[in-house]
């Protein structure tokens, strides 16, 4: 495999500019996202006084609209897939209502559907908020501070899980404008307004996990360029640099991006552990590559994996049993991948409304022929990746 294949712009960077813009009042942003959830995003900020919006599957797009829509006093309803509805917006919810916000729920106390009725300013300034469940709940919050009176202060409890998007949102907040501090556990946003600003979107890491998966489990030699990547990346994915080394991988930056070169068979780790606190969405293709590399890898920081799009945990178990893999749950919180008898011989993915299961299986074609179920699902995040596949020498 040589070549080069096109990457999404980042989606998380997408939305938040979007976000950001639409509080600024202007600024223009180059390179969003082809993505379903940003052309979402982008669709619904365009008619601010829809009596229902509809965020579909999109976890970004529910909770930063729920900020966005309760602290801008609008009055309307905010609703998703019935999927979405069995994701929890609770601890977002409360946090808002103490800022000042009339959230209503309209089903299960707890998830949406919301009804939004106004905003009045409250007394609280300083909020204790769990770090534990999504870090988009945080960044929700972080990205509508500017417009609290006193401005805001975050407080995080017990465990906080990916750290990078919380950075990656002050850091583009600070582009247009806002003040923002971020130490430890503490998050101070300034009651400074927000001022125009143009920016340039990223190409997106979690996309490109998938290329990297494709080189390690290429022919010998086999090689990827990856335009648009930066060095200096907001994205906490890009640690997909430093866990896909030891399978065999490595990243070489050039002027426009990176270029993926497949190491030796022999500079394999055998048995490696990995904590993906900071970059939850690539785990499902680190497993998939671990067990069809044959390295055994002990997998930590998979609690947000449960309430994704699926319960991405259940999905891998079921979908890797069916190559001779598993995932196994060896001590608390640590799971265990491996496969000792691998094979790949026309097995059928089911992907779970899961644009992350096509694409991390999808490799697998390197090793025998594979059925991947419903393959519209990568409209989510990499809509053209079966092209991109086809490209690069794929037979569909």
């Amino acid at each position: 495999m040589r070549g080069t294949a096109m990457l999404p712009a980042s989606k998380s960077e997408s939305n938040r500019a979007l976000i950001l813009q639409a509080l600024a009042g202007g600024g223009t942003l180059t390179h969003l996202s082809e993505a379903n959830d940003t052309q979402l995003m982008r669709r619904l900020l365009a008619h601010p006084e829809a009596e229902v919006f509809d965020a579909e599957d999109a976890g970004t797009v529910m909770r930063f609209l729920t900020a966005y829509l309760a602290v801008t006093g609008r009055r309307t309803t905010l609703t998703g897939t019935a999927r979405m509805l069995e994701r929890p917006i609770g601890v977002l919810v409360d946090a808002l209502r103490k800022l000042g916000a009339n959230i209503g729920y309209l089903g299960r106390e707890g998830y949406p559907p919301l009804q939004l009725n106004g905003f009045e300013p409250g007394a609280a300034t300083t909020l204790a908020v769990r770090g534990d469940i999504s870090s988009q709940f945080i960044s929700a919050l972080m990205m509508v501070g500017p417009l609290i009176p006193g401005g805001l202060n975050l407080q995080l409890t017990g465990h906080i899980g990916s750290r990078p998007y919380i950075t990656m949102t002050a850091s583009l907040m600070r582009h247009f404008g806002a003040q923002v501090e971020v130490r430890d556990r503490d998050v101070r946003v300034a009651p400074k307004p927000y001022k125009p600003a143009d920016y340039t979107i990223e190409a997106d890491w979690s996309a490109a996990s998938y290329w990297y998966a494709m080189v390690a489990l290429g022919p010998a030699g086999s090689q990827i360029h990856l335009p648009g990547l930066r060095r200096q990346s907001w994205q906490g994915d890009q640690a997909i640099m430093y866990l896909m080394d030891p399978l065999g991988v490595h990243t070489e930056f050039v002027a426009d991006g990176v270029i993926l070169r497949q190491a030796p068979a022999k500079e394999r780790a055998g048995h490696v552990a990995m904590n993906f606190t900071d970059c939850p969405d690539l785990a499902q293709t680190i497993a998939v590559t671990a067990a069809a590399t044959g390295v055994t890898v002990d997998m930590v920081g998979l609690e947000s994996l449960r309430i994704k799009e699926t319960d991405r945990i259940a999905a891998l178990q079921n979908e890797l049993g069916k190559f001779g893999a598993s995932l196994t749950a060896e001590e608390r919180d640590m799971f265990r991948v491996s496969a000792p008898q691998l094979h790949v011989n026309g097995q059928s993915v089911a992907t779970y409304h899961d644009h992350r299961m096509a694409m991390a299986f999808a490799p697998l074609a390197l090793r025998g022929k594979i059925d991947v179920e419903t393959p519209a699902v990568v409209r989510k995040s990499y809509p053209f990746f079966w092209e991109e596949l086809r490209q690069a020498g794929f037979k569909m």
